[in-house]
């Protein structure tokens, strides 16, 4: 017999469950069926991908393990749907998800239903706790998911020639005033926090959900440090650019000179110049610079937020010193729950840890001491990845509120631009 608590518990997941799901069909459903075919870059996918994919991870680790009779929705799906996990099975080629005209979206939809019954089916029959785990895992595995179907989203747009608009935007603040290196317009001074730094207790703490790469909680010692209290904004970013920025080596990391030279990197991904001056691409369409002077600058690489800090006479955080600083604070900020899908006009009335754009840390993607990855093909999820990466802290405009905390560790390559990537300084 289930004892109340185990009830509650099982309760508790069903309704995250069915909220994570519904928010992704939420998210895809002002898109087109040829929206959701569009895959514009290697390391994106198309939106239809991202739901069928969702719908895989919870036949593949939760349905066929622990919900006895499951019946496959179509036997094609558990290779065509994998992303990465070699131990499960085979899979195919990452850049060619745009050529999936089949299955139809229809039957993706369906898809998706015939997963959810079962999950539900598991649930309402009472759940083993390592199931519970692996729906847990699938629900923030999905919230991965629904940020990505929004940031490879972007990009598409972005490459059709028409520009089309994910949303209409939110009333916009006026055109801040003409402003001066290091006075940006109507945006509030640089003010830096400091802390004393000293012995650092570092990783996930307490119950509640965390990625294995999230632990083994452990010790670091932080000399003393100061962050800036918000993200560096358009305005100060386009000062670097007018300084000439992009044409000082001296500024800048070899290998992101490199990037530089072989890219023709010359604004952040998203900005383009003409005759009206510079313009940004968003999800609420294309607009003026002017208009965005004061928001958190994004679309960088790692390259450019160390060349910027360089440039600013400052440097970047490491994920140690930014995760010291946010524990304890409550997640709020500008993020996918707010609905603007862009980042916020800054403000300095409190020290700004979360939503907007993920900030680049100077720190490498490596496994905390004692790390141990899960076991068997979900060992694959985060830790083979360990190697050539940076960490990111603290959400975007389009992470799911529920999902980020101040021990979460996103990662990507140092080039990575299509992300909602910025820019916080240390010193």
């Amino acid at each position: 017999m289930k004892t109340s608590i185990e009830e509650n518990v099982q309760l508790d997941l069903a309704a995250r469950f069915t909220t994570v799901r519904r928010r992704s069909l939420e998210l895809s459903a002002g898109l087109t069926p040829e929206d959701m075919m569009v895959q514009s870059l290697p390391d994106a996918s198309p939106a239809k991908w991202h739901l069928a994919h969702t719908a895989w991870f919870f036949e593949s680790f939760v349905l066929l393990e622990f919900l006895p009779g499951y019946r496959l929705f179509d036997p094609d799906f558990p290779w065509l749907f994998n992303s990465y996990y070699e131990g499960f099975s085979a899979f195919p080629e990452k850049r060619l998800r745009a050529s999936f005209s089949r299955p139809a979206l229809e039957q993706i939809l369906r898809y998706r239903e015939h997963v959810d019954r079962g999950i539900e089916q598991l649930l309402e029959v009472g759940a083993e706790p390592e199931a519970l785990r692996r729906i847990e895992l699938g629900a923030n595995h999905e919230e991965q998911h629904q940020e990505l179907l929004l940031t490879d989203l972007k990009h598409a747009f972005f490459t059709n020639p028409l520009r089309p608009v994910y949303k209409q935007p939110q009333a916009r603040p006026a055109a801040p005033a003409v402003h001066s290196k290091g006075q940006a317009g109507l945006c509030p001074a640089l003010v830096f926090q400091p802390f004393e730094g000293g012995l650092q207790q570092i990783g996930h703490l307490g119950p509640g959900f965390c990625f294995d790469n999230e632990l083994p909680r452990h010790r670091v010692w932080l000399q003393p440090f100061a962050l800036a209290r918000r993200l560096v904004t358009c305005a100060e970013y386009a000062d670097f650019m007018n300084d000439g920025g992009y044409s000082k080596p001296e500024l800048w990391l070899s290998a992101g000179w490199n990037a530089v030279k072989q890219n023709g990197w010359r604004a952040p991904l998203y900005w383009t110049s003409g005759n009206g001056g510079w313009s940004v691409f968003t999800l609420c369409g294309e607009l003026p610079l002017q208009e965005l002077e004061t928001t958190p600058v994004s679309h960088v690489s790692f390259y450019e937020a160390d060349a910027y800090a360089r440039w600013a006479g400052y440097r970047l955080p490491t994920e140690f010193e930014w995760e010291a600083a946010a524990e304890g604070q409550p997640v709020e900020g500008n993020l996918l729950d707010s609905g603007r899908f862009t980042p916020a006009p800054v403000d300095d009335q409190h020290m700004a840890q979360f939503g907007d754009c993920w900030v680049w840390t100077a720190s490498a993607y490596l496994g905390y001491p004692g790390f141990r990855p899960l076991e068997g093909a979900l060992g694959e999820y985060n830790g083979k990845f360990m190697s050539g990466q940076m960490v990111l802290r603290g959400g975007s405009c389009v992470t799911p509120a529920a999902h980020i905390r101040s021990s979460y560790r996103n990662f990507f390559a140092p080039e990575t631009r299509w992300q909602f990537s910025g820019i916080k300084l240390a010193r």
